[in-house]
C-alpha cells in the first residue's frame, strides 16, 4: 500500500527531497505522496522529523 502523509506534516520538504522516484508534492498546508507513483520504499518516513509519512 503506497504511504500517505497525515496532517502531522510541518511543511519542511524533507520527504520530498528523499523520495527516489518524485511522488512527493507540496500541497495545500502540507506535503501530499501520490498513491500511483509510490513504490512503498519508506524513505520518506526514515527521514521525516514528525512521522507523518505512514503505510496506508
Amino acid at each position: 500500500m503506497a504511504y500517505k502523509i497525515s496532517d502531522e506534516c510541518i511543511s519542511c520538504g524533507a520527504c520530498a527531497d528523499e523520495c527516489p522516484v518524485s511522488a512527493i508534492a507540496e500541497g495545500d498546508g502540507k506535503f501530499e505522496i501520490s498513491a500511483d507513483a509510490c513504490i512503498e520504499c519508506g524513505a520518506c518516513a526514515d527521514v521525516c522529523p514528525v512521522n507523518a509519512p505512514a503505510a496506508e
